[in-house]
């Protein structure tokens, strides 16, 4: 004759835990790691492509545009700044096509990689700092990156199709070239801040 569940619990001293229970806890565990898989995945995968839209902007496009203007930098690529003089030799050297290629560059990957980097250094903030006011303060430094380098190419585009050349649009242009580089810079320490603050709190329980 079958025995009750509570001859069973008898017999085996209430140790014994029904099958169900613990396909239900398994699963439970399991669970709670696919979200930080989809944001590991997504840091990858920005960084890769911030990487390669750097490298494509700044070390292969703006230093090829130097065969369409006698050799000159782009202002883009003025870590320290230019003056007018040589936005004057600049807008002498280059043509409407050649204008229109670095128009093309500014609307494509000088879009595209400060928005890019942007989004990936908020998720890896997000992911590695815990306190909501330090947080925030990481995040500026991006936006505020991408805010300065997209008008920053607006300015430039602005400055070399007017007709006539104004110093104050070239002092614009120049700060925001400027500050987008320091920002960059910025960013990607307080990046290594973020890592340095993820990597911290994940020891400490290990340690304990």
């Amino acid at each position: 004759m079958a025995k009750t569940p509570a001859q069973r619990a008898a017999k085996h001293g209430g140790q014994a835990t029904p099958p169900s229970a613990a396909a239900v806890n398994s699963s439970i565990q399991r669970t709670p790691t696919a979200p930080k898989s989809n944001a590991n995945m997504l840091l990858i995968a920005g960084a890769a492509a911030s990487l390669f839209l750097f490298w494509y902007l700044h070390v292969l496009t703006l230093n090829q545009m130097t065969d369409l203007s006698g050799g000159l930098s782009m202002p883009d690529s003025m870590v320290f700044g230019f003056d007018v003089a040589h936005i004057e030799a600049l807008r002498a050297a280059m043509d409407a096509d050649a204008n229109g290629q670095l128009q093309f560059v500014h609307k494509t990957a000088g879009m595209l990689f400060p928005l890019v980097f942007c989004i990936t250094s908020m998720t890896l903030v997000a992911i590695n700092v815990a306190k909501k006011p330090l947080r925030w303060i990481l995040w500026a430094f991006p936006i505020l990156f991408a805010v300065a380098s997209i008008w920053g190419n607006f300015a430039i585009d602005g400055m070399l199709a007017a007709k006539t050349l104004d110093a104050g649009s070239v002092a614009l242009a120049s700060a925001l070239v400027v500050a987008s580089w320091f920002l960059l810079v910025i960013s990607l320490v307080g990046l290594g801040m973020a890592w340095f603050l993820g990597r911290k709190r994940k020891t400490a329980p290990e340690a304990s």
